[in-house]
Protein backbone atom coordinates (compact mmCIF):
# COMPACT_ATOMS: atom_id res chain seq x y z
CA UNK A 1 0.00 0.00 0.00
CA UNK A 2 1.37 3.52 -0.71
CA UNK A 3 0.21 5.82 1.74
CA UNK A 4 1.37 8.75 0.01
CA UNK A 5 -1.93 7.88 -1.68
CA UNK A 6 -4.30 7.95 1.25
CA UNK A 7 -5.06 11.34 1.68
CA UNK A 8 -3.75 11.28 4.70
CA UNK A 9 -4.44 14.05 7.94
CA UNK A 10 -0.95 15.18 7.56
CA UNK A 11 -1.79 16.06 3.77
CA UNK A 12 -3.85 19.30 2.37
CA UNK A 13 -6.39 19.39 -0.45
CA UNK A 14 -4.00 22.06 -2.12
CA UNK A 15 -0.52 23.48 -1.72
CA UNK A 16 -1.81 26.64 -3.97
CA UNK A 17 -1.65 29.00 -0.56
CA UNK A 18 1.58 27.53 0.65
CA UNK A 19 3.10 30.84 -1.12
CA UNK A 20 3.81 34.42 -0.46
CA UNK A 21 0.96 37.38 -1.62
CA UNK A 22 3.43 39.02 -3.84
CA UNK A 23 3.89 36.08 -6.27
CA UNK A 24 0.24 36.72 -7.49
CA UNK A 25 0.61 40.05 -8.00
CA UNK A 26 3.54 39.28 -10.11
CA UNK A 27 1.65 36.97 -11.86
CA UNK A 28 -1.12 39.25 -12.57
CA UNK A 29 0.97 42.46 -13.94
CA UNK A 30 3.16 39.95 -15.83
CA UNK A 31 -0.36 38.87 -17.35
CA UNK A 32 -1.07 42.43 -17.96
CA UNK A 33 2.52 42.91 -19.55
CA UNK A 34 2.44 40.02 -21.88
CA UNK A 35 5.55 38.91 -20.37
CA UNK A 36 4.01 35.61 -18.22
CA UNK A 37 4.76 33.17 -20.49
CA UNK A 38 8.33 33.51 -21.13
CA UNK A 39 10.21 30.98 -20.92
CA UNK A 40 12.20 31.10 -17.80
CA UNK A 41 14.50 29.30 -15.67
CA UNK A 42 14.60 29.41 -11.95
CA UNK A 43 17.83 28.02 -9.36
CA UNK A 44 17.62 27.71 -6.27
CA UNK A 45 20.74 27.59 -4.25
CA UNK A 46 22.39 28.79 -1.27
CA UNK A 47 25.31 31.38 -1.22
CA UNK A 48 27.16 30.47 1.70
CA UNK A 49 26.10 27.33 4.49
CA UNK A 50 25.13 27.50 7.98
CA UNK A 51 28.04 29.20 9.84
CA UNK A 52 30.92 26.46 10.67
CA UNK A 53 29.02 23.33 8.65
CA UNK A 54 31.33 21.59 6.38
CA UNK A 55 28.60 20.10 4.16
CA UNK A 56 24.89 20.34 3.09
CA UNK A 57 22.24 17.60 2.45
CA UNK A 58 19.59 17.92 -0.01
CA UNK A 59 16.20 16.53 1.42
CA UNK A 60 12.80 17.63 0.60
CA UNK A 61 12.70 16.84 -3.10
CA UNK A 62 10.22 14.32 -2.74
CA UNK A 63 8.27 16.15 -1.11
CA UNK A 64 8.42 18.70 -3.10
CA UNK A 65 7.15 16.55 -5.94
CA UNK A 66 4.40 15.70 -4.24
CA UNK A 67 3.75 19.83 -3.67
CA UNK A 68 4.36 20.54 -7.59
CA UNK A 69 1.56 17.82 -8.58
CA UNK A 70 -0.73 19.43 -5.77
CA UNK A 71 -0.47 22.86 -6.75
CA UNK A 72 -4.08 23.56 -7.54
CA UNK A 73 -6.24 26.42 -7.39
CA UNK A 74 -9.52 24.85 -6.56
CA UNK A 75 -13.15 26.41 -5.77
CA UNK A 76 -12.13 27.12 -2.26
CA UNK A 77 -8.66 28.59 -2.83
CA UNK A 78 -10.08 30.78 -5.65
CA UNK A 79 -13.03 31.97 -3.44
CA UNK A 80 -10.39 32.94 -1.01
CA UNK A 81 -8.33 34.77 -3.72
CA UNK A 82 -11.61 36.50 -5.29
CA UNK A 83 -13.39 37.75 -1.77
CA UNK A 84 -9.68 39.55 -0.58
CA UNK A 85 -9.39 41.07 -3.70
CA UNK A 86 -5.82 39.36 -3.97
CA UNK A 87 -6.10 39.10 -7.97
CA UNK A 88 -7.92 40.75 -10.16
CA UNK A 89 -10.71 38.82 -12.36
CA UNK A 90 -7.94 37.73 -15.40
CA UNK A 91 -5.62 36.11 -13.37
CA UNK A 92 -8.40 34.27 -11.32
CA UNK A 93 -9.52 32.55 -14.80
CA UNK A 94 -5.72 31.68 -15.33
CA UNK A 95 -5.21 30.11 -11.93
CA UNK A 96 -8.17 27.99 -12.28
CA UNK A 97 -6.56 26.15 -14.87
CA UNK A 98 -3.01 26.24 -13.56
CA UNK A 99 -0.76 23.35 -13.52
CA UNK A 100 2.64 23.07 -14.04
CA UNK A 101 4.08 21.69 -17.26
CA UNK A 102 7.27 22.40 -17.07
CA UNK A 103 10.66 20.54 -16.47
CA UNK A 104 12.38 20.55 -13.51
CA UNK A 105 16.28 19.13 -12.79
CA UNK A 106 18.18 18.97 -9.22
CA UNK A 107 20.47 17.22 -7.16
CA UNK A 108 19.03 13.77 -6.35
CA UNK A 109 17.89 13.70 -2.80
CA UNK A 110 19.90 12.33 -0.20
CA UNK A 111 22.82 14.23 -2.27
CA UNK A 112 25.73 17.29 -0.66
CA UNK A 113 25.51 20.29 -1.74
CA UNK A 114 27.98 23.35 -0.97
CA UNK A 115 27.54 27.29 -1.79
CA UNK A 116 26.49 27.99 -5.17
CA UNK A 117 25.17 24.20 -6.19
CA UNK A 118 22.22 24.41 -8.30
CA UNK A 119 20.44 22.21 -5.72
CA UNK A 120 17.01 22.70 -7.83
CA UNK A 121 16.19 23.90 -11.24
CA UNK A 122 12.77 25.01 -12.27
CA UNK A 123 12.13 25.84 -15.86
CA UNK A 124 8.98 26.59 -18.12
CA UNK A 125 6.80 30.02 -18.65
CA UNK A 126 7.68 33.08 -16.15
CA UNK A 127 3.97 32.32 -14.71
CA UNK A 128 3.99 28.50 -14.26
CA UNK A 129 7.37 28.96 -12.40
CA UNK A 130 7.22 31.72 -10.61
CA UNK A 131 4.17 30.49 -8.08
CA UNK A 132 6.58 27.81 -6.68
CA UNK A 133 9.10 29.19 -5.33
CA UNK A 134 7.39 29.59 -1.79
CA UNK A 135 6.32 26.07 -1.37
CA UNK A 136 9.55 24.94 -2.89
CA UNK A 137 11.82 27.25 -0.47
CA UNK A 138 10.08 26.47 2.61
CA UNK A 139 9.83 22.85 2.19
CA UNK A 140 13.94 22.59 1.07
CA UNK A 141 14.88 24.89 3.50
CA UNK A 142 13.25 23.09 5.89
CA UNK A 143 14.20 19.67 5.70
CA UNK A 144 17.60 20.18 4.32
CA UNK A 145 18.41 21.96 7.96
CA UNK A 146 16.89 18.97 9.56
CA UNK A 147 18.86 16.71 7.39
CA UNK A 148 21.97 18.16 7.44
CA UNK A 149 21.82 18.41 11.27
CA UNK A 150 20.73 14.53 11.51
CA UNK A 151 23.70 13.64 9.57
CA UNK A 152 26.03 15.56 11.71
CA UNK A 153 24.79 13.29 14.33
CA UNK A 154 24.88 10.28 12.95
CA UNK A 155 28.52 10.75 11.92
CA UNK A 156 28.93 11.38 15.87
CA UNK A 157 26.94 8.36 16.55
CA UNK A 158 29.77 6.28 14.41
CA UNK A 159 27.42 3.45 13.48
CA UNK A 160 25.04 3.22 16.89
CA UNK A 161 21.23 3.76 16.33
CA UNK A 162 19.25 7.14 16.14
CA UNK A 163 16.08 8.17 17.18
CA UNK A 164 14.42 11.02 16.17
CA UNK A 165 11.81 11.77 18.35
CA UNK A 166 11.23 15.68 18.54
CA UNK A 167 7.28 15.66 17.85
CA UNK A 168 6.64 17.87 20.59
CA UNK A 169 9.28 20.21 20.37
CA UNK A 170 8.12 21.92 16.43
CA UNK A 171 4.52 22.25 14.92
CA UNK A 172 2.80 19.14 13.70
CA UNK A 173 3.69 18.68 10.36
CA UNK A 174 6.50 20.26 10.48
CA UNK A 175 6.70 16.95 12.88
CA UNK A 176 6.24 14.70 9.91
CA UNK A 177 8.61 16.44 7.66
CA UNK A 178 11.59 16.54 10.12
CA UNK A 179 11.01 12.52 11.12
CA UNK A 180 11.51 12.16 7.53
CA UNK A 181 14.55 14.39 7.01
CA UNK A 182 16.15 12.88 9.94
CA UNK A 183 16.09 9.08 8.33
CA UNK A 184 17.58 10.58 5.12
CA UNK A 185 20.18 11.92 7.05
CA UNK A 186 20.69 8.72 8.81
CA UNK A 187 18.08 8.20 11.89
CA UNK A 188 16.90 4.65 12.23
CA UNK A 189 13.23 4.82 13.63
CA UNK A 190 11.32 7.77 14.64
CA UNK A 191 8.88 8.42 17.30
CA UNK A 192 6.00 9.76 15.58
CA UNK A 193 3.52 7.31 14.29
CA UNK A 194 1.69 10.15 11.55
CA UNK A 195 5.82 9.62 10.02
CA UNK A 196 5.27 6.05 10.35
CA UNK A 197 2.12 6.05 8.45
CA UNK A 198 2.67 8.67 6.30
CA UNK A 199 6.41 7.77 4.94
CA UNK A 200 7.16 3.92 6.29
CA UNK A 201 9.12 4.93 8.89
CA UNK A 202 9.67 2.21 11.54
CA UNK A 203 8.82 3.56 15.00
CA UNK A 204 9.70 3.14 18.58
CA UNK A 205 8.65 3.79 21.98
CA UNK A 206 7.61 2.44 25.09
CA UNK A 207 7.03 4.89 28.55
CA UNK A 208 7.52 7.95 30.03
CA UNK A 209 7.73 9.02 33.81
CA UNK A 210 4.44 9.93 34.10
CA UNK A 211 3.66 5.82 33.53
CA UNK A 212 6.29 5.51 36.79
CA UNK A 213 4.41 7.87 38.86
CA UNK A 214 1.16 6.53 38.09
CA UNK A 215 2.25 3.39 40.21
CA UNK A 216 2.13 2.86 44.00
CA UNK A 217 5.93 1.81 42.82
CA UNK A 218 8.55 1.94 40.07
CA UNK A 219 8.46 -2.35 40.69
CA UNK A 220 4.22 -1.58 40.01
CA UNK A 221 5.47 0.24 37.03
CA UNK A 222 8.08 -2.29 35.42
CA UNK A 223 6.19 -4.91 36.16
CA UNK A 224 2.52 -3.84 34.23
CA UNK A 225 5.20 -2.86 31.42
CA UNK A 226 6.52 -6.04 30.99
CA UNK A 227 3.37 -7.80 31.42
CA UNK A 228 2.08 -6.07 28.58
CA UNK A 229 4.85 -5.36 26.35
CA UNK A 230 7.06 -8.69 26.96
CA UNK A 231 10.55 -8.91 28.52
CA UNK A 232 11.98 -7.47 25.45
CA UNK A 233 11.09 -3.72 26.63
CA UNK A 234 12.73 -1.07 27.31
CA UNK A 235 12.29 0.92 30.89
CA UNK A 236 13.02 3.55 32.21
CA UNK A 237 15.25 3.53 35.36
CA UNK A 238 15.84 7.67 36.16
CA UNK A 239 12.79 8.54 37.91
CA UNK A 240 14.06 7.93 41.11
CA UNK A 241 17.31 6.04 42.13
CA UNK A 242 18.96 4.74 38.75
CA UNK A 243 21.27 2.04 41.11
CA UNK A 244 18.16 0.75 41.99
CA UNK A 245 15.79 1.08 38.88
CA UNK A 246 18.15 -0.99 37.17
CA UNK A 247 17.88 -3.98 39.89
CA UNK A 248 14.24 -3.97 40.12
CA UNK A 249 14.26 -3.92 36.20
CA UNK A 250 16.47 -6.89 35.90
CA UNK A 251 14.92 -8.49 39.00
CA UNK A 252 11.25 -8.46 37.16
CA UNK A 253 12.61 -8.92 33.64
CA UNK A 254 15.53 -11.08 33.90
CA UNK A 255 18.47 -11.23 31.60
CA UNK A 256 15.74 -11.25 28.32
CA UNK A 257 15.16 -7.17 29.46
CA UNK A 258 15.45 -5.56 26.12
CA UNK A 259 17.17 -1.98 27.22
CA UNK A 260 16.97 -0.02 29.52
CA UNK A 261 16.56 4.47 28.83
CA UNK A 262 18.88 6.79 31.18
CA UNK A 263 16.92 10.71 30.71
CA UNK A 264 19.06 12.55 32.77
CA UNK A 265 22.37 12.90 34.43
CA UNK A 266 25.89 12.76 33.91
CA UNK A 267 24.55 10.55 30.80
CA UNK A 268 28.80 9.38 30.57
CA UNK A 269 29.21 8.50 34.32
CA UNK A 270 25.51 6.70 34.31
CA UNK A 271 26.02 4.80 31.15
CA UNK A 272 29.29 3.83 32.97
CA UNK A 273 27.68 2.35 36.10
CA UNK A 274 24.43 0.74 34.36
CA UNK A 275 26.57 -0.97 32.12
CA UNK A 276 28.78 -2.47 35.18
CA UNK A 277 25.69 -3.18 36.90
CA UNK A 278 23.85 -5.06 34.15
CA UNK A 279 26.73 -7.00 33.27
CA UNK A 280 27.27 -7.71 36.93
CA UNK A 281 23.17 -9.06 37.16
CA UNK A 282 23.52 -11.33 34.27
CA UNK A 283 22.22 -8.87 31.57
CA UNK A 284 24.64 -8.53 29.02
CA UNK A 285 22.67 -8.09 26.59
CA UNK A 286 20.57 -5.82 27.66
CA UNK A 287 20.70 -2.06 25.94
CA UNK A 288 21.62 1.38 27.02
CA UNK A 289 19.58 4.00 25.23
CA UNK A 290 20.45 7.79 26.35
CA UNK A 291 18.27 10.81 25.74
CA UNK A 292 17.75 14.37 27.20
CA UNK A 293 18.50 17.43 25.21
CA UNK A 294 21.06 15.74 23.10
CA UNK A 295 23.01 16.91 19.76
CA UNK A 296 26.28 16.18 17.89
CA UNK A 297 28.20 17.06 20.61
CA UNK A 298 26.50 15.51 23.19
CA UNK A 299 26.47 12.82 21.17
CA UNK A 300 30.52 12.59 20.10
CA UNK A 301 31.16 13.00 23.36
CA UNK A 302 29.30 9.70 24.47
CA UNK A 303 31.20 7.69 21.97
CA UNK A 304 33.56 5.98 24.50
CA UNK A 305 30.29 5.16 26.52
CA UNK A 306 28.89 2.02 26.70
CA UNK A 307 25.79 3.69 24.84
CA UNK A 308 24.17 1.34 22.10
CA UNK A 309 21.38 3.82 20.93
CA UNK A 310 20.55 7.59 20.56
CA UNK A 311 17.33 9.40 21.22
CA UNK A 312 17.37 13.43 19.50
CA UNK A 313 14.66 15.36 19.76
CA UNK A 314 14.67 19.36 20.18
CA UNK A 315 18.02 19.89 18.89
CA UNK A 316 17.25 17.61 15.64
CA UNK A 317 14.09 19.05 14.62
CA UNK A 318 15.60 22.78 14.80
CA UNK A 319 19.15 22.17 12.71
CA UNK A 320 20.64 21.90 15.78
CA UNK A 321 21.39 25.95 15.89
CA UNK A 322 20.79 26.72 11.73
CA UNK A 323 16.60 26.21 11.09
CA UNK A 324 17.22 26.83 7.50
CA UNK A 325 20.13 26.71 4.81
CA UNK A 326 19.23 29.90 3.05
CA UNK A 327 18.20 28.76 -0.33
CA UNK A 328 16.71 31.26 -2.22
CA UNK A 329 14.96 30.77 -5.68
CA UNK A 330 16.25 33.02 -8.06
CA UNK A 331 15.57 33.82 -12.19
CA UNK A 332 18.90 32.65 -13.88
CA UNK A 333 17.64 33.16 -17.37
CA UNK A 334 14.79 33.78 -19.55
CA UNK A 335 13.54 34.53 -23.11
CA UNK A 336 13.60 37.80 -24.94
CA UNK A 337 9.76 37.39 -25.95
CA UNK A 338 6.64 34.99 -25.22
CA UNK A 339 7.93 33.21 -28.80
CA UNK A 340 8.47 29.59 -27.71
CA UNK A 341 11.46 29.25 -30.47
CA UNK A 342 13.07 32.72 -28.25
CA UNK A 343 16.60 32.46 -27.22
CA UNK A 344 17.11 32.45 -23.36
CA UNK A 345 19.55 35.59 -22.22
CA UNK A 346 21.61 35.20 -18.92
CA UNK A 347 20.17 37.49 -16.02
CA UNK A 348 21.20 38.40 -12.66
CA UNK A 349 20.92 40.60 -9.83
CA UNK A 350 23.52 42.96 -9.32
CA UNK A 351 23.75 43.76 -5.55
CA UNK A 352 26.46 45.07 -2.86
CA UNK A 353 25.85 42.74 0.51
CA UNK A 354 26.97 39.31 -0.53
CA UNK A 355 23.48 38.97 -2.64
CA UNK A 356 24.79 38.60 -6.04
CA UNK A 357 24.05 35.86 -7.75
CA UNK A 358 25.26 34.12 -11.46
CA UNK A 359 23.36 34.70 -14.45
CA UNK A 360 22.42 31.47 -16.73
CA UNK A 361 21.39 28.17 -16.70
CA UNK A 362 23.89 26.17 -14.83
CA UNK A 363 25.19 22.14 -14.58
CA UNK A 364 27.36 20.96 -12.24
CA UNK A 365 29.32 18.46 -11.08
CA UNK A 366 31.71 16.88 -8.54
CA UNK A 367 35.35 16.31 -9.53
CA UNK A 368 37.61 13.68 -7.54
CA UNK A 369 41.00 13.06 -7.16
CA UNK A 370 43.09 9.94 -8.03
CA UNK A 371 41.79 8.04 -4.76
CA UNK A 372 38.25 8.44 -6.05
CA UNK A 373 37.79 11.20 -2.84
CA UNK A 374 35.57 14.00 -3.91
CA UNK A 375 38.21 17.49 -4.30
CA UNK A 376 36.00 20.39 -5.97
CA UNK A 377 32.30 21.57 -6.96
CA UNK A 378 32.50 22.57 -10.26
CA UNK A 379 30.06 24.63 -11.88
CA UNK A 380 29.33 25.87 -15.18
CA UNK A 381 26.95 27.82 -17.76
CA UNK A 382 28.89 26.82 -20.86
CA UNK A 383 29.72 22.81 -22.53
CA UNK A 384 30.80 20.89 -19.57
CA UNK A 385 34.31 19.42 -19.77
CA UNK A 386 34.35 15.92 -20.83
CA UNK A 387 36.15 14.78 -18.10
CA UNK A 388 32.67 15.84 -15.76
CA UNK A 389 30.34 14.54 -18.39
CA UNK A 390 29.76 11.50 -15.98
CA UNK A 391 30.42 13.45 -12.62
CA UNK A 392 26.99 15.58 -13.47
CA UNK A 393 24.82 15.99 -10.76
CA UNK A 394 22.09 17.06 -11.21
CA UNK A 395 19.04 14.64 -12.76
CA UNK A 396 15.23 14.98 -13.98
CA UNK A 397 12.84 15.46 -11.73
CA UNK A 398 9.54 16.30 -13.97
CA UNK A 399 9.53 16.07 -17.49
CA UNK A 400 6.64 18.06 -19.34
CA UNK A 401 4.59 18.44 -15.69
CA UNK A 402 5.22 14.75 -15.33
CA UNK A 403 6.85 13.46 -11.98
CA UNK A 404 9.33 10.94 -13.80
CA UNK A 405 11.62 10.45 -10.52
CA UNK A 406 10.22 9.40 -6.92
CA UNK A 407 11.72 6.81 -5.63
CA UNK A 408 11.70 5.18 -2.07
CA UNK A 409 13.20 6.33 1.29
CA UNK A 410 15.56 4.32 1.78
CA UNK A 411 17.18 4.74 -1.66
CA UNK A 412 17.50 8.09 -0.66
CA UNK A 413 18.97 7.46 2.83
CA UNK A 414 21.78 5.09 1.33
CA UNK A 415 22.66 7.67 -0.91
CA UNK A 416 23.00 10.07 1.51
CA UNK A 417 25.47 7.47 3.27
CA UNK A 418 27.24 7.04 -0.07
CA UNK A 419 27.59 10.64 -0.76
CA UNK A 420 28.85 11.47 2.86
CA UNK A 421 31.21 8.42 2.66
CA UNK A 422 32.80 10.48 -1.19
CA UNK A 423 34.08 13.56 0.78
CA UNK A 424 37.00 13.83 2.63
CA UNK A 425 37.53 12.90 5.84
CA UNK A 426 37.45 16.04 7.36
CA UNK A 427 33.94 16.61 6.20
CA UNK A 428 32.89 14.50 9.60
CA UNK A 429 34.70 16.67 11.89
CA UNK A 430 32.33 18.91 14.49
CA UNK A 431 34.71 21.44 15.24
CA UNK A 432 33.70 25.31 12.98
CA UNK A 433 34.99 25.03 9.65
CA UNK A 434 34.99 26.12 6.00
CA UNK A 435 33.11 24.04 3.60
CA UNK A 436 35.28 20.42 2.78
CA UNK A 437 34.46 20.99 -0.79
CA UNK A 438 35.78 24.35 -3.09
CA UNK A 439 32.73 25.70 -5.39
CA UNK A 440 35.20 26.21 -8.35
CA UNK A 441 33.07 28.28 -11.67
CA UNK A 442 33.97 27.23 -15.14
Amino acid sequence: MNTADLGLPVDVPSTALFTDHYELTMLQAALQAGSAERRSVFEVFTRRLPDGRRYGVVAGTGRVLDAVENFRFDGDVLGFLRENRIVDRDTLDWLAEYRFDGDIWGYPEGEVYFPGSPIMRVEGSFAECVLLETVILSILNHDSAVAAAASRMSSAADGRALIEMGARRTHELAAVAAARAAYVGGFTTTSDLAAGFRYGIPTVGTSAHAFTLLHDSERDAFQAQVDSLGRNTTLLVDTYDVAEAVRIAVDIAGPELGAVRIDSGDLLLVALRVRQQLDELGATDTKIVVTSDLDEYAIASLRAAPVDSYGVGTQLVTGSGHPTCSMVYKLVARAESADPSAPLMPVAKKSVGGKTSIGGRKWAARRLDEDGVAEAEVIGTGPVPQELVDRQLQVQLVKGGQVIAREPLDVVRDRHTAARAGLPLSATQLSRGEPVLPTEYV
